[in-house]
C-alpha cells in the first residue's frame, strides 16, 4: 500500500536572542555622542489611579432596580467659527492640487452613494444565452447528434434513450456548455442502467466532437460495462413458516443469477403476493442488503422477512354507510370459516360487492384477532368498510331497424328498496311499432351466491307486419347469470310465464285475418356454457346455448307443446386488428300445428340478430297479402370480419337462414344477405350500425336494411 505526506513550509519571525552593540569606529566617535542607558524608574509599575480614588469615582448605584434612569448629561453644542474664521484643513501627506484647471471635489448630496436607483423597468431582463430557450428564432442554437456506444450488448440502448437528457434536449442547444452538461447527466445515467444490470463496475465518459464540413457537433456517450456480477449467496433472515421451504420456493432467485434489479425487485414481489395466498396475510420485506466482492464479482443477497402468523378466515364486521349488514357479506363470499387464509378468496369477495352496484366506495382488509384456530392458526376477522352509493338509477335506450322502426325504453331503478339488494325496476317501452309498461321485482345475490330471483309484470301492445298483439304478461325466473364485471363459464336460469294475449292472425281456411285470444303457460329454461372472453365484445372462444319451453296454449282447448332452440356461435382472433366470427340457431316447435299457435309464439327470421338485409321477422311463410306468418322451425347462420382500428371498427357480414312450416328446419329455400357495418367501440360495449342489402329477395322485401344497437350482433 503506498502512502503519500505533505511537507508545509511555515515563515517563522525569530527575534533576536542578543543585543550586539554597535559598532562604533574610532573615527566617528568624534563625531558621534555615546549612547547612555536611561535611569530606571522605580515607580514605573505603579498604577496612574489608585484603587480607592477609581471606587470613589464611580457613580453611587441604588439598591432599587424600578427606581427611574438618571438624566443624561448635556452634550455641549459645537462652538460656532466667527464668519471670517474655518476649519483647519485635514492634515494630509499628499497636498491637494492647486492651479489653474483644477476641479474640486463635488459636495455630499451629488456623489454616486447619494443619487437615486435606476426604474426597474430599465433594467435588460433578457435570459442569458445558456438558459435561453432554443425554440427562440433569435436565438443562437447549436445543433447536435447523439452516439451510445457499449449499452448495445446489455439491450440498454432503448432504455437510455427513453431517459437520456440529450435525447430529450432534440439535437438541440443554446451553447456548447449546455450539450456538455446534458452529455454529463447521460454519463451518469449509462452508470445508473449498467448497475441495474448488474455491472457494478461499469463506467461512462462523454466526448463532444466537431462534425467536419458539417456545422454540427457530436455528443457520444461510450459505456463500458465491466465484469458481471451474480449472486453469491441467498439468505433469508425469517422465523420458522409452514412449510419450512416455503420462503425460498416462493423467493425465485437461484445462485448464479445476475444481480439484475429488474429480477431482484420481482422476486421480491413474488413473495410478497404468494405468502398472503397461503396463510400469511400479514407479511412484511425488511431492507435487502447485497454485499459486493469485487474480486470474484459476486455478492451475498440477504432478505429479512416478517412472515407473520399462519392464519385462517374468521367472521365478518362492516362499518361505514352501510348497503347491508354483515350477514349478507358472508353470502357473497366463496370460503367459510376455519379455512386457510387465501387473499385471492378475498379478492374474489371485493369484486363481487363492487359488482352488486351498491357502493360509491367498498374494501375488505384482513384483522387479527390472536384467537387460535384448531389447526394452530390465528383466525382473522375481514373488515368490509363500505359507503353506500345512490340507490336510484334512470337509464335508457334507443334503436332503430327496418321493420321495427324506432325503439326508445326508459327505466327507472331503485337498487335496494328491500334490503339486501332486492331492486325495484319500472320500465317503459316508446316505439313506432312497440308499446309498453313493465314492473319487476329482482333480489340479487337470494341466499346464495349469484343467484337471482326476479318477478315481472308487464303490459305491451305490438304492431308488427306478422301480427298485432297487445299482451299482458306475469313471470318469475330464478337465474344464474353472468354480467359484465363477473363473467360466468355456465350460466342456467328457469322459470314461469302466465300470458294472456289478443292477436291478429291470418286464417287460411276462412282466407281472412281475425284476432284471437290465447292463454299460455309456459315453463321456460336454459343452460349457456361460455369460454368467450367478453360479453359485449369477445374477441376468442365460443358460446354454446340451449333453450327449452314445454308450453300449453288455451283456445278452446288444451294443447300442449315445445319451443326449443339450440344456438352456437365461435371467435376466433386473426390478428391485434381481426376477429372472425361466426353463428349457428337452429330451433322446432314439437306437438302442435302452426295455426294453433299464437302468432307470438311462433319462429320468425330477419332483423338485427337474425338474416340482415330483410325486415324484422319478415322471413317464412307469408299469407296471401305478403305478411309473414311465421313457422314452426328456424334455421340461421352469420359470418362476420370485424377488423378495428383504434375506437373505430368496420364489421363485413354475411348472413342467412329461413323459417318453416314444418317441424324441421329444411336445407333448402334458404334466404341471404350482406352488408358492411361501423363499430364504435366504448367503454360498456360497441355502437353497431349496420346496413344490409338482401342477395336473393322475394317480391315485396326491401333493397336495403337498416340496424342500430349497442353490442355486436353475436
Amino acid at each position: 500500500m503506498a502512502f503519500s505526506s505533505t511537507w508545509l513550509v511555515l515563515p517563522v519571525a525569530l527575534a533576536a536572542q542578543q543585543q550586539t552593540p554597535p559598532v562604533v569606529s574610532a573615527s566617528d566617535q568624534s563625531l558621534t555622542p555615546p549612547v547612555v542607558a536611561a535611569p530606571v524608574d522605580p515607580d514605573a509599575d505603579a498604577p496612574i489611579v489608585s484603587e480607592p480614588d477609581f471606587d470613589k469615582a464611580l457613580p453611587q448605584l441604588s439598591d432599587d432596580i424600578n427606581a427611574p434612569l438618571e438624566a443624561m448629561p448635556a452634550i455641549p453644542s459645537a462652538p460656532t467659527l466667527p464668519a471670517d474664521r474655518t476649519l483647519p484643513a485635514e492634515t494630509s501627506s499628499t497636498p491637494p492640487p492647486t492651479g489653474p484647471g483644477t476641479l474640486s471635489p463635488p459636495p455630499l448630496e451629488e456623489t454616486e452613494l447619494a443619487r437615486p436607483l435606476p426604474a426597474l423597468g430599465t433594467f435588460d431582463s433578457t435570459p442569458p444565452i445558456d438558459v435561453a430557450d432554443t425554440n427562440d428564432d433569435k436565438t443562437v442554437v447549436i445543433r447536435y447528434d447523439t452516439q451510445v456506444n457499449g449499452l448495445d450488448p446489455l439491450e440498454l440502448t432503448s432504455q437510455f434513450n427513453a431517459l437520456s437528457a440529450l435525447k430529450e434536449g432534440g439535437g438541440k442547444a443554446a451553447n456548447a456548455t449546455m450539450i456538455s452538461a446534458r452529455a454529463r447527466e447521460d454519463e451518469a445515467l449509462a452508470v445508473r442502467l449498467m448497475k441495474s444490470r448488474g455491472y457494478y463496475d461499469g463506467t461512462a465518459s462523454s466526448t463532444i466532437e466537431s462534425v467536419p464540413n458539417g456545422g454540427n457537433v457530436k455528443a457520444i456517450i461510450s459505456a463500458t460495462p465491466g465484469k458481471l456480477y451474480k449472486l453469491g449467496s441467498i439468505t433469508i433472515e425469517a422465523g420458522p413458516v409452514t412449510p419450512p421451504d416455503l420462503l425460498t420456493r416462493e423467493l425465485p432467485l437461484r445462485i448464479g443469477d445476475p444481480i439484475e434489479a429488474d429480477r431482484v425487485q420481482g422476486a421480491e414481489a413474488n413473495l410478497s403476493l404468494k405468502l398472503p395466498q397461503q396463510g400469511y396475510p400479514f407479511v412484511t420485506l425488511g431492507q435487502r442488503d447485497i454485499l459486493l466482492d469485487d474480486a470474484n464479482w459476486t455478492g451475498a443477497y440477504t432478505l429479512p422477512v416478517d412472515a407473520g402468523p399462519r392464519s385462517s378466515f374468521g367472521s365478518y364486521s362492516t362499518e361505514g354507510k352501510l348497503a347491508f349488514d354483515a350477514e349478507h357479506v358472508g353470502v357473497l363470499a366463496r370460503f367459510k370459516a376455519g379455512e386457510l387464509y387465501d387473499n385471492r378468496k378475498v379478492d374474489d369477495l371485493r369484486d363481487a360487492l363492487v359488482a352488486t352496484g351498491l357502493f360509491s366506495t367498498v374494501s375488505v382488509e384482513p384483522v387479527r384477532t390472536g384467537k387460535a384456530g384448531p389447526d394452530g392458526t390465528e383466525a382473522v376477522d375481514l373488515l368490509v368498510r363500505q359507503t353506500a352509493g345512490p340507490p336510484r338509477s334512470i337509464g335508457a335506450t334507443a334503436g332503430y331497424s327496418t321493420g321495427q322502426g324506432f325503439r326508445l325504453e326508459g327505466s327507472f331503478t331503485h337498487r335496494n328498496m328491500w334490503k339486501p339488494e332486492g331492486a325495484l325496476i319500472l320500465s317503459v317501452v316508446a316505439g313506432t311499432q312497440e308499446q309498453g309498461l313493465g314492473a319487476t321485482f329482482r333480489r340479487s345475490n337470494a341466499g346464495k351466491r349469484d343467484r337471482t330471483v326476479t318477478l315481472t309484470a308487464s303490459a305491451n301492445h305490438s304492431n308488427y307486419d306478422a301480427f298485432n298483439a297487445f299482451t299482458g304478461t306475469l313471470s318469475g325466473r330464478i337465474s344464474y347469470d353472468s354480467t359484465p364485471i363477473w363473467q360466468k363459464k355456465f350460466t342456467y336460469a328457469y322459470g314461469f310465464e302466465l300470458v294472456g294475449t289478443n292477436e291478429s292472425v291470418y286464417d287460411f281456411s276462412r282466407r281472412e285475418k281475425h284476432r284471437a285470444t290465447y292463454g299460455i303457460l309456459a315453463l321456460p329454461g336454459q343452460a349457456q356454457f361460455d369460454t368467450s372472453n367478453d360479453l359485449l365484445n369477445p374477441t376468442k372462444g365460443y358460446r354454446l346455448k340451449l333453450s327449452f319451453s314445454p308450453e300449453t296454449s288455451v283456445r278452446g282447448g288444451v294443447r300442449p307443446y315445445a319451443r326449443m332452440l339450440i344456438e352456437g356461435s365461435i371467435y376466433q382472433h386473426v390478428s391485434d386488428s381481426i376477429v372472425l366470427a361466426g353463428r349457428l340457431r337452429a330451433g322446432s316447435i314439437p306437438g302442435i300445428a302452426r295455426d294453433d299457435l299464437a302468432p307470438s309464439r311462433r319462429y320468425y327470421g330477419g332483423g338485427g340478430g337474425s338474416v340482415r338485409g330483410y325486415g324484422y321477422q319478415r322471413l317464412g311463410p307469408l299469407d296471401p297479402n305478403g305478411d309473414p306468418v311465421g313457422g314452426r322451425s328456424l334455421n340461421e347462420f352469420s359470418l362476420e370480419a370485424r377488423y378495428r382500428f383504434g375506437n373505430f371498427g368496420i364489421v363485413p357480414f354475411i348472413d342467412g337462414g329461413n323459417a318453416y312450416e314444418s317441424v324441421l328446419p329444411k336445407g333448402s329455400d334458404l334466404r341471404f344477405g350482406a352488408g358492411i357495418g361501423g363499430r364504435f367501440y366504448t367503454n360498456f360495449g360497441p355502437l353497431r350500425v349496420d346496413v344490409a342489402t338482401p342477395l336473393n329477395p322475394r317480391p315485396g322485401d326491401g333493397k336495403v336494411a337498416l340496424y342500430i344497437s349497442i353490442g355486436q350482433a353475436f
